[in-house]
């Protein structure tokens, strides 16, 4: 009976082995997607008043924020960005959103309430600039066998 059953299944495989490869490729190829920061919840950003909440009540509503400005610490940044992964080719940024609230300097209070999406964004090219160092650059060997002879060799040479 066992040897039926075997005959059986390599009978069925070269017919099930195209849909069994078809399907690998297809699971393979699906993208991965990852999410980091702050996922917005519309109705609790809906609910911010200008002028009727204050920095505790925000932080009540939506958490404490990703990120706040550097210069007065008037606004704060709740970020978040969607990409997906493709077998082995670079992340695609699919969603991004800023959510920027200012408050007033003087009551504390919403001053205004921001959204930018992934639209409003600008490509930043960085500048890969290296600072030059005073004085001589050794290498491998200098630096291993640089020592020899700075030594003291006895109480005398003190």
């Amino acid at each position: 009976m066992a040897g039926r059953t075997s005959s059986r299944f390599l009978r069925a495989l070269p017919r099930s082995a195209p849909f069994g490869l078809c399907l690998l490729a297809a699971v393979a190829c699906a993208p991965r997607v990852e999410v980091h920061g702050f996922i917005l919840d519309d109705e609790r950003v809906q609910q911010i008043e200008v002028g009727g909440h204050d920095r505790a009540a925000v932080e009540a509503l939506l958490g404490s924020p990703s990120s706040i400005a550097s210069f007065n610490g008037e606004t704060w940044y709740y970020n978040s960005r969607r990409t997906e992964t493709v077998a082995f080719f670079e992340p695609e940024v699919k969603d991004q959103r800023v959510l920027a609230i200012s408050f007033d300097l003087g009551t504390g209070t919403v001053a205004a309430v921001d959204s930018y999406d992934l639209a409003d964004g600008r490509a930043i090219r960085l500048v890969e600039r290296r600072t030059p160092t005073r004085g001589k650059e050794l290498g491998l060997l200098e630096q291993l066998f640089g020592n020899f002879g700075r030594f003291n060799s006895g109480p005398d040479d003190r």
